[in-house]
C-alpha cells in the first residue's frame, strides 16, 4: 500500500474528528468567534512546530509570487470555512456532513477535466460505488426534513463547491508548481488568522453573517485546531506525491463522513442510523477498491 494512501486515510480520520468538534463548538454558539479561535489554536500548533524544527526563516521567506499564490489559497479556504461553520450551526451534522461529502464528485470532475487524470477501470468502479453511498446519504437527509431555501443549506452547498475548488488549487500549487508543502502550510496558517480576524471585525456589516448568539468557550474549540493541523499536514503531503491523483484523494479524504457519522450516532443520537449504515457500506466498499487497485 502506497504512502500517499496511508497519508490520506490519516487525513480523513483526523478530519472526521475535526467535523465532530466543529459541530460541538458551534452548536448554540457565536460562529465567527468560534471559527477564529479554533483557527488560532491550529495556527499556533503549526507555527510552533516549524519554529521547533528550526526551519521558520527558510519557509517563511519566499518569492512574492509564491506568497500571493498561497494567500489566494487561504482566501478560498476561509470562504469555504465560514460557509461550512454557519452550515453546521444551522443544520444537524447528519445532514451537513453528507452534503459536504459530495465534494469528491466535483473534485473528480475537475481533476479529469483540468489535469487530464485518467483513473483506471477498477478505480472508476470504486469511485462509482462511493458516489452511490453519497447519493444514499443525501436521500436520507431529505427524509429528515430540511428546506433548500434555508441559510444552512445554502451555506453547506457553497462550502462544498468552494472547498472542491480549493482541493484542485492545492493540486496545482504542490504538484504542478511543486511548492514546498511545509511552506504552504506555514503561510496558510498565518494568512487564515489574518483573513478570519478581518471578517470577524466587519461581520456586523455583512447581512448573511449576522448573528445574535453570545460566544462561549468550549474544549472542542482548540481540539478543532489540533485535528485540522494533523489533517492538513497529511493531506498536503499526500497531494504532493507524484503517484497520487486528486480525483482519488478527494474521495478518500471524505471518508471523514464515516467518523462523523459514528460519533453523531453515538454521542448526538442522530436519526435513521440503520439506513445510513447502508450508505456507509457503499463508501467503505468503494474505498477498498480504490486502495487495492492503483
Amino acid at each position: 500500500m502506497d504512502n500517499w494512501f496511508l497519508l490520506i486515510l490519516s487525513s480523513a480520520l483526523s478530519l472526521g474528528f475535526y467535523d465532530f468538534c466543529k459541530k460541538h463548538a458551534v452548536n448554540a454558539n457565536h460562529v465567527m468567534t468560534t471559527l477564529f479561535w479554533a483557527t488560532v489554536a491550529g495556527s499556533v500548533i503549526i507555527v510552533g512546530a516549524v519554529v521547533l524544527t528550526g526551519s521558520f526563516s527558510r519557509l517563511f521567506f519566499c518569492p512574492w509570487r509564491e506568497w500571493w499564490l498561497i494567500l489566494l489559497k487561504s482566501a478560498i479556504v476561509a470562504t469555504s470555512w465560514v460557509a461550512g461553520y454557519f452550515a453546521l450551526h444551522d443544520l444537524p451534522i447528519s445532514i451537513a456532513a453528507p452534503i459536504r461529502a459530495s465534494s469528491p464528485v466535483w473534485v473528480a470532475l475537475g481533476g479529469i477535466c483540468l489535469f487530464g487524470e485518467r483513473p483506471s477501470l477498477p478505480q472508476l468502479l470504486g469511485m462509482a460505488v462511493v458516489f452511490i453511498g453519497y447519493y444514499l446519504f443525501n436521500n436520507i437527509g431529505h427524509q429528515e426534513g430540511f428546506s433548500w431555501r434555508s441559510r444552512g443549506v445554502k451555506m453547506v452547498i457553497a462550502a462544498t463547491l468552494v472547498g472542491s475548488g480549493s482541493a484542485l488549487y492545492d493540486r496545482f500549487l504542490m504538484h504542478t508548481l511543486q511548492l514546498d508543502a511545509n511552506r504552504v502550510q506555514l503561510h496558510f496558517a498565518i494568512d487564515l488568522v489574518l483573513i478570519l480576524g478581518g471578517v470577524l471585525l466587519v461581520q456586523k456589516t455583512l447581512p448573511l453573517l449576522r448573528e445574535e448568539t453570545k460566544f462561549q468557550w468550549r474544549w472542542s474549540i482548540p481540539a478543532i485546531g489540533i485535528f485540522l493541523a494533523v489533517a492538513d499536514w497529511t493531506f498536503f503531503h499526500a497531494v504532493a506525491s507524484a503517484e497520487a491523483q486528486i480525483s482519488i484523494l478527494g474521495i478518500l479524504r471524505r471518508l471523514s463522513v464515516v467518523v462523523s457519522f459514528a460519533l453523531g450516532a453515538w454521542l448526538l443520537h442522530e436519526k435513521h442510523v440503520r439506513k445510513k449504515l447502508w450508505a456507509l457500506v457503499c463508501i467503505l466498499a468503494g474505498v477498498l477498491i480504490l486502495g487495492i487497485f492503483k
